[in-house]
Parts: structure tokens; sequence; C-alpha cells
């Protein structure tokens, strides 16, 4: 399954125009045909092994509350997944969130991930298009998102989606006993 355009080609999405609901859609990829929809319980299981093969880290009990508190709501948290046939690719997650420190509502991206030898084909910028459709529908017009400094591969991939440095600076402190 080869989702990657040799080098200086143009990759082309074919969108199916018949879905006008955010959080479902049909995309293709050359003859591929990629199908995107909300996660349901079902699909965990999968998640949480495409989450192990990235991270190396496994972690279920993570991804069931997430599913929880996500994948119930369809007004403001979105949990998307794509697949082919039965075989998951990729999910993003992601919610809005609002005044947190006087920002404004925004769409904010918990997480992408997609599976690594499909990385680069498109999977990831479908996932991120397909939110932020879902975004747009729940009114807000600006998305965020927190990565890693050292997640070069991450910061090249929403960078390529149009996102940049934003106004507010993240910050941390480890905390001492008895505090």
């Amino acid at each position: 399954m080869g989702f990657c355009q040799p080098a200086g080609q143009e990759r082309h999405y074919v969108v199916d125009a018949a879905q006008d609901t955010p959080g479902y859609n049909l995309v293709s990829i050359g003859e591929h045909k990629i199908n995107i929809r909300p996660a349901v319980k079902d699909d965990l299981a999968n998640v949480v092994a495409l989450d192990d093969r990235t991270t190396g880290l496994r972690k279920p009990e993570y991804w069931d509350d997430l599913f929880t508190r996500y994948g119930n709501r369809k007004d403001s948290r979105f949990f998307l997944i794509a697949e082919e046939g039965d075989t998951l690719l990729g999910c993003i997650f992601g919610e809005v969130r609002s005044w947190e420190f006087n920002s404004v509502p925004c769409g904010w991206v918990g997480t992408v991930s997609v599976e690594p030898n499909l990385r680069m084909g498109g999977i990831g910028s479908i996932l991120y298009k397909e939110i932020c459709r879902c975004f747009r529908k729940a009114g807000v017009t600006k998305i965020r998102t927190m990565i890693p400094r050292d997640a070069t591969d991450l910061m090249s991939f929403f960078r390529a989606q149009g996102m940049m440095a934003g106004p507010f600076i993240q910050l941390e402190t480890d905390m001492d006993e008895g505090v």
C-alpha cells in the first residue's frame, strides 16, 4: 500500500463532494480510497497498537479515557480515523477550547498519528483537513497545537499545513515534594 509520490510529482486528492458532513469523508489518493470517519469503540485496539508502533509506549487506559471524552461528542470534540477497507491508516483528535488566558475559542489538535510506513503519503494532511472542517462547523477560525521542540517531523508536518508559532509561550516546572 504505497501512498508516496516520487519526488517532484504533485499529490492529487479527490474528495467526495457529496460528503458535506464534517468528520465523514471519502478521499482518493491515486487508486486508494481512504474513508475518514469518527472513531468508534471497536477502533481502540487498533489505535492503541498504532500509538505503540509510533511512540514505543503502550497506553490502552489513556486511549480508552480519550475515547470516552472525545469519541462520543460531535459538537466540540473530535476523534477521527482514516482507514482503507478494514485497515487503520491513522487518527487525529482535537477539541474546541475557549478563553484560556483570554484566548478566543479555537481548535486544538491533540494528536495526529499515521502508520510509520505510510507517512509522507498524504494521510496526515487528509486527517488534518477533515478536523479543520469539524472545527469550522463548530464556529472556530483558528487552530493550535503543541509539540515537543525536538519533534522535527511533527514540526515539518504542521508547518506544511500552514501553522506557525503562535502568541502564547508554554511554561512548566518540576514540582518539589510537599508543594
